[in-house]
């Protein structure tokens, strides 16, 4: 039997990347899917590629930084599939800005700051209470490296996944008694679109690619599978004593 034959999985930030890497792979492990995405066109798309390996799966258009989006989300989860066993909360956005603090565009900051930290903490809120409702469940949220370390001319970013991480810890510790496990994920340089066309543009910036390849002891790029392939681990019975952690999805960069 699958790991997560006939269980039901919401997932931000579906249409690309680890989003939709995670999403693929609660599928082919037997996941019912609630994909999600601000980008109603690629995330349609991971539905039928989900459908495509014979299993059922919704998409519904959510902005989380938007809280009626993330509710309708929940909602759709129980209207469709009857209740929500598992969230994985990979939506967020970086700036296109490498500035100091001091100099760095406060509407950049203020958008950063309600996608990642309060989108997250709306994910959160609304998954647990409806786990709450049926019995327990797992939430992983995809903070970052910059979640555990400073990361210089990206403050917004820093600042708002060092606030998931503290958003997972204080969750874990609240619903630890009532078979809710709620951890973070952390990567470094994963191949996604938002690290190789976003802020530092690794795809056609071969000197900052390097750098970033060079930081992993690795000396490679992450993939987006390999991230999805923690996440599952923490949805499933595999790390049933686990919660409250950051993991460093890092290639050996912080050994």
């Amino acid at each position: 039997m699958k790991r997560f034959e006939n269980k039901v999985c919401l997932v931000t930030g579906a249409s690309s990347g680890i989003g939709k890497a995670t999403a693929l792979a609660f599928a082919k492990e037997g996941g019912k899917v609630i994909a999600t995405d601000i980008n109603e066109e690629l995330g349609s798309q991971t539905v039928e590629e989900i459908k495509a390996l014979g299993t059922e799966a919704v998409f519904v258009k959510c902005n989380i930084a938007e809280r009626d989006d993330v509710i309708a989300s929940v909602n759709a989860a129980v209207e469709h599939f009857g209740r929500l066993d598992y969230a994985v909360n990979v939506a967020g956005v970086a700036g296109n800005t490498s500035k100091p603090t001091h100099e760095y565009p406060e509407d950049q900051w203020h958008h950063q700051i309600a996608v990642n930290l309060t989108g997250t903490w709306y994910c959160l809120k609304y998954q647990a209470a409806q786990m709450l409702k049926n019995g327990g469940g797992n939430i992983v949220c995809v903070s970052s490296a910059a979640g555990l370390y400073g990361q210089p001319e990206n403050s917004p970013y820093a600042a708002s996944k060092h606030g998931v991480v503290g958003l997972v810890k204080t969750a874990a510790i609240e619903y630890a008694t009532q078979n809710i496990r709620v951890n973070a994920i952390c990567p470094t340089a994963i191949e996604t679109p938002m690290l190789m066309h976003g802020r530092r543009n690794l795809a056609e910036n071969h000197e900052a690619r390097e750098k970033a390849i060079n930081h992993q002891r690795m000396k490679r790029m992450g993939q987006p599978e390999e991230i999805a392939d923690i996440a599952l681990y923490f949805c499933s019975d595999q790390s049933s004593f686990l919660t409250g952690q950051a993991i460093a999805a890092d290639g050996g960069a912080f050994a």
